[in-house]
C-alpha cells in the first residue's frame, strides 16, 4: 500500500472513530461535544474519504476499528427503555450547508435531473429541536414516533399528551383517513431560561441549551416529571398519506395544516427559484431571534411533492432539501480565569470561566480553550476582553481576543509546568499538542481512571457514579481498581448519603459485575489505544486474561486491525510490574478472565460478518452481539474476507458489492436459524 492511500485509511479509521462518538453525545446522551458547525465538517471530510478510498481499493482492507465505547447507528437516538415502531416513510436527514456557492450547487443538480432553467421551492425555518412524527388514522392521533435512526424511532405517544399545542384530534376537518406529519419538539428559550434560573437558585448545574433539554424530557420515563417543563411542538412535513395524492405540493399541506389550527412555523415562503429563495434565507436570518423556538437555519425544499418523489433519496438524506446553517451567534464578554481539568490518561485541557453572557439563548460562563498551543496562538490571557461564540449555537468557544481594550498591565499566559491537581511535571510527547500528567497516583486521574472502568461502555456497574468515586477516593478508601473489590459495609456507611441499603446495592453491583465479560475488563483496565472493539479482538484471539499479558509483541502485531502501535501499548501495558500486580489482584478476587464457552460455541470463529439496511428484528448493536458472542467479527466494508451479509430492507451498494463477490447473504429470518443451528 502506498504511503498516501495508507494515510488515507488511517485518517479514515480516525474519522469513523470520533464520527461516531460525537452521534452517541448529541443522540443518545443529548449533550453533544462539539459545534454543528465542526460536525458537519468532520462528516464531509469523512464522506469524500469514503468516496476516495473505494477507487483505490482500501475498504478490502478495512476492518471498521471502531473503538468508541457505545457504538451506534448514525444518527440513532433510541433507547432500550422505549418500544420501536418503524416509519412508513423513512426520515431521513438534510445535507446541510454553511456556503452560499453549495446551495446553488443544489440548486444546479435538481434542474439538471428536471433539465428545467428554474424551480419552485419552499423556504422555512430549521428549528433545533426534536424529530417528530405524529400519525393520525381517521383524524386522531394514534401514535407518536421519535426520529430514532431514521427507518424506526422510539414510541414516545403517552410523553406527548402534556405538550399543550399538540393536536390530539383533527377528525372535525375531514383530514386524509391515514397521514404522518413531521413536526419538531422545543422548548421556548422563555422557559429554558425559567428552568435553569431555577436550578441556579437551588445550587445545581444549568442545562446547556434548550434542545438538549427538550430531547432529555421527551425521553423521560415518568410523566409527571416531564409534565414540570413546558415543551411546545411544531409541524411542518408530510410524511406517509392514503391517498397519497391528496396533496401536490409542501405550500399546499402547509396550508392545510395551518386550516385544521395545528401549530406551524411563522415563516414559509413559496418561490419560484433559488435567487428568490436565497432572498428569503436571507430574511428569515434577520427575523430568527423574534421566534419562541430555537432556529439554527432555513430548509430549502421542492415545493412539488411529486417531483420530491422523482428526486428520490441517496441512503442518508433527501435530494429535494438542503438545510443552510446561518453564522453563529457572537457575543464580548471577559475572561476572568483559566482553569484545568485533567483526565484519565492525564491531558491537561484548559478551561476559560468567563463572566456570565447570555448567547443563542444560553447562559454561557465557559469555553473550551484546547490547548497550550491554542492558548499562546491567540495570544488569550486572564483579564481579556474576548469574542465567544456558540459554533452550531451549542458549544461555546473563545474566537478572538479584543486586543484593543486589554489592560496595560497584562501579562502573557504561562501554561503550567505541573499537573494542577497532584503537582508532577507535565510532559508533552512529540507530535501532540496535550500535555500530561504522568503520575499513577494523581487524584483526578484515579478517579477518571475509576470512573471509566465502572461506566456502561465497560464494567457497566450500577450505583458507582462520580459523586461516589469522589468520596472514595478523597478518604484514600481506594486508589485502583482492584480497591473496589475490597470494600466493606463499614466503609461505605462511612460515605455520605449512604444508608444500609444503598451500601449493599453497590456491593451487590460489584459482585454482578466479576462475572461481565472479558473484553469488558479489558476495555475497563484503560489500555492506552484499546477501545472495546480492540478489547473483544483480543478476547476472541487469546480467550484468557493470562494468555494475553504474557503474548509476545509479535502476537499481538499478527492480530487483524491490531497495528504496531496499539500492539505496543498492550504488550507495555501487561509488562508494567504495576499492570501484573493489579492483574493478579482482580483474578484472586474472582473477576471473570477468560471467555466462556458454557452457553456458546464458537461456531462463527474467524467468520466476518458485514450488516446493511434497515434490520427490523434487531439493533445493529444487538446483532453484532450476537455475532462476537458466537466467535464471528463485523465489519463495515464488504470484501473478499467478508463471510456474510446480514441484508435489511433498504440494502444499497454493500448488498451489490456483495453478491458480485459471491458473498452469501442472510436475510434475519436465515440469520436467526443459524444462530438457532448452533444452539444460541
Amino acid at each position: 500500500m502506498k504511503k498516501e492511500e495508507s494515510e488515507s485509511l488511517e485518517r479514515l479509521r480516525e474519522l469513523k472513530k470520533i464520527v461516531r462518538r460525537h452521534d452517541e453525545s448529541y443522540y443518545r446522551l443529548s449533550n453533544p461535544s462539539i459545534s454543528d458547525q465542526a460536525y458537519d465538517l468532520l462528516k464531509k471530510e469523512l464522506d469524500a474519504l469514503e468516496q476516495e478510498i473505494d477507487p483505490l481499493g482500501l475498504l478490502d482492507q478495512e476492518s471498521d476499528r471502531e473503538e468508541s465505547d457505545t457504538p451506534i447507528h448514525v444518527g440513532d437516538d433510541r433507547l432500550d427503555s422505549f418500544q420501536s415502531h418503524k416509519h412508513r416513510v423513512p426520515m431521513l436527514s438534510l445535507d446541510n450547508t454553511y456556503d452560499k456557492e453549495e446551495f446553488f450547487e443544489f440548486d444546479q443538480r435538481l434542474r439538471k435531473i428536471f433539465d428545467c432553467a428554474t424551480l419552485p421551492y419552499v423556504v422555512e425555518p430549521k428549528i433545533d429541536g426534536v424529530a417528530i412524527s405524529l400519525t393520525y388514522i381517521d383524524g386522531k392521533l394514534s401514535l407518536a414516533t421519535t426520529r430514532g435512526n431514521g427507518v424506526e424511532g422510539d414510541i414516545v405517544t403517552q410523553n406527548l399528551y402534556h405538550i399543550e399545542n399538540l393536536p390530539t384530534d383533527l377528525s372535525s376537518f375531514h383530514p386524509p383517513p391515514l397521514i404522518e406529519i413531521r413536526g419538531e419538539i422545543f422548548m421556548s428559550h422563555q422557559e429554558f431560561c425559567r428552568i435553569n434560573e431555577e436550578r441556579e437558585r437551588l445550587e445545581l448545574s444549568l442545562y446547556a441549551n434548550p434542545r438538549n433539554l427538550a430531547a432529555g424530557t421527551v425521553k423521560l420515563l415518568d410523566p409527571k416529571e416531564s409534565k414540570k417543563r413546558k415543551l411546545e411542538i411544531v409541524l411542518y412535513g408530510l410524511g406517509a398519506c392514503e391517498p397519497n395524492t391528496y396533496f401536490s405540493k409542501q405550500s399546499s399541506f402547509h396550508q392545510a395544516l395551518k386550516n385544521w389550527g395545528a401549530p406551524i412555523v411563522e415563516f414559509l415562503k413559496s418561490v419560484s427559484n433559488a435567487d428568490e429563495a436565497w432572498e428569503s434565507i436571507l430574511e428569515l436570518d434577520q427575523l430568527r431571534h423574534q421566534y419562541a423556538y430555537p432556529t439554527d437555519g432555513a430548509v430549502i425544499k421542492l415545493d412539488s411533492l411529486e417531483m420530491q418523489a422523482r428526486a428520490g433519496a441517496t441512503s442518508k438524506a433527501p435530494r429535494w432539501a438542503i438545510a443552510y446553517k446561518f453564522e453563529s451567534e457572537r457575543q464580548e464578554t471577559l475572561l476572568e480565569d483559566i482553569i484545568f481539568q485533567v483526565g484519565r490518561t492525564g491531558t491537561i485541557t484548559p478551561v476559560a470561566c468567563l463572566q456570565p453572557v447570555q448567547l443563542a439563548g444560553t447562559i454561557v460562563s465557559r469555553a473550551s480553550l484546547h490547548n497550550a498551543d491554542e492558548i499562546a496562538r491567540k495570544d488569550i490571557r486572564i483579564g481579556d476582553h474576548v469574542m465567544v461564540e456558540k459554533a452550531g449555537e451549542i458549544i461555546p468557544q473563545v474566537i478572538e481576543v479584543i486586543f484593543e481594550k486589554r489592560k496595560t498591565d497584562s501579562t502573557p499566559f504561562n501554561f503550567p509546568n505541573h499537573c494542577p491537581a497532584c503537582g508532577a511535571q507535565l510532559i508533552r510527547v512529540d507530535g501532540e499538542a496535550a500535555w500530561r500528567c504522568p503520575s499513577l497516583e494523581c487524584t483526578n486521574q484515579i478517579m477518571a481512571r475509576l470512573e471509566y472502568f465502572a461506566s456502561r461502555g465497560c464494567m457497566d456497574i450500577e450505583n458507582l457514579g462520580e459523586s461516589v468515586i469522589k468520596q472514595l477516593v478523597d478518604k484514600k478508601i481506594v486508589s485502583k481498581i482492584s480497591d473496589l473489590y475490597q470494600l466493606t459495609m463499614e466503609q461505605l456507611l462511612s460515605l455520605e448519603g449512604f444508608a444500609e441499603k444503598s451500601a449493599r446495592n453497590l456491593l451487590e453491583a460489584l459482585e454482578i459485575s466479576k462475572k461481565q465479560d472479558l473484553w469488558r475488563l479489558l476495555s475497563g483496565l484503560g489500555i492506552k489505544h484499546v477501545g472495546s472493539a480492540a478489547a473483544k479482538d483480543l478476547a476472541r484471539n487469546f480467550y484468557s486474561l493470562e494468555k494475553i499479558s504474557s503474548s509476545s509483541l509479535e502476537e499481538l502485531i499478527a492480530i487483524d486491525g491490531i497495528g504496531d502501535i496499539m500492539a505496543q501499548s498492550i504488550f507495555s501495558f501487561f509488562n508494567s510490574e504495576v499492570s501484573r500486580s493489579e492483574i493478579e489482584k482482580l483474578v484472586e478476587f474472582g473477576l471473570q478472565t477468560e471467555v466462556s464457552l458454557s452457553n456458546q460455541a464458537l461456531f462463527l470463529q474467524d467468520k466476518t460478518f458485514v450488516l446493511t439496511g434497515s434490520l427490523v428484528r434487531y439493533t445493529r448493536d444487538e446483532a453484532s452481539a450476537k455475532i462476537e458472542a458466537c466467535g464471528g467479527k463485523v465489519s463495515s466494508s464488504v470484501s473478499k474476507k467478508t463471510s456474510y451479509l446480514l441484508a435489511g430492507p433498504g440494502a444499497g451498494s454493500k448488498l451489490a458489492k456483495a453478491e458480485s463477490l459471491g458473498i452469501e447473504i442472510l436475510s434475519e429470518e436465515q440469520f436467526e436459524k443459524l444462530l438457532d443451528s448452533k444452539g444460541r
